[in-house]
């Protein structure tokens, strides 16, 4: 099966120069990718503060992790971050936290989708999040991931390490629960 990998010769540089303490490489990276990180950190937190939270600290992680350019930039920032997002989950269950993880679309986030501006709107983003909501988080996120941020299987498996059946498979069971669950809705 073909590669879908998106490799640039740029983001490779731009990852080396930020490994040598290049601030304006690291701004630059910040500036390109930041605000599609955050659009997924949200959706998968449902809190700005835990994605914001997520998004810092998958750029803190970039200072300390080597990019092989197995997979694209993109994709091997989103699976750092997906890491970081479980590993916030597992705290706050830890914890005992009672910070929500519903899957709400940001505001003016690339997680936003398509939908007329009024009551409406509104009515159809919350009847996302409540979808989104009813399936498990492994579900939650390869939906989010494919749907709203339009990732390629490779991709998907790659960021979440998992195979690329595995994502199929629990793509169609999302899709399936959710059908079963909102049959009469549309």
């Amino acid at each position: 099966m073909p590669s879908e990998v998106r490799q640039v010769p740029e983001d490779v540089e731009l990852v080396r120069k930020i490994g040598r303490g290049d601030r304006e490489a690291f701004r630059t990276l910040v500036k390109r990718e930041g605000r599609y990180l955050y659009g997924i950190a949200h959706a998968l937190t449902g809190n700005a503060a835990d994605a914001e939270d997520a998004v810092q600290e998958t750029f803190a992680a970039l200072l300390n992790t080597r990019f092989r350019g197995e997979s694209s930039l993109r994709t091997w920032l989103v699976r750092i971050l997906v890491r970081r997002v479980g590993m916030l989950r597992r705290s706050r269950r830890r914890s005992g936290s009672h910070r929500t993880w519903e899957a709400q679309p940001a505001e003016g986030s690339e997680t936003e989708l398509a939908i007329p501006s009024g009551t409406a709107s509104t009515e159809a983003r919350l009847d996302l999040a409540t979808m989104l909501n009813s399936l498990s988080p492994e579900h939650r996120m390869v939906l989010i991931l494919r749907e709203l941020h339009g990732l390629t299987y490779a991709e998907l498996a790659a960021a979440l390490g998992i195979p690329q059946g595995t994502v199929e498979s629990r793509l169609h069971r999302a899709r399936t629960d959710l059908r079963k669950r909102f049959k009469g809705y549309l």
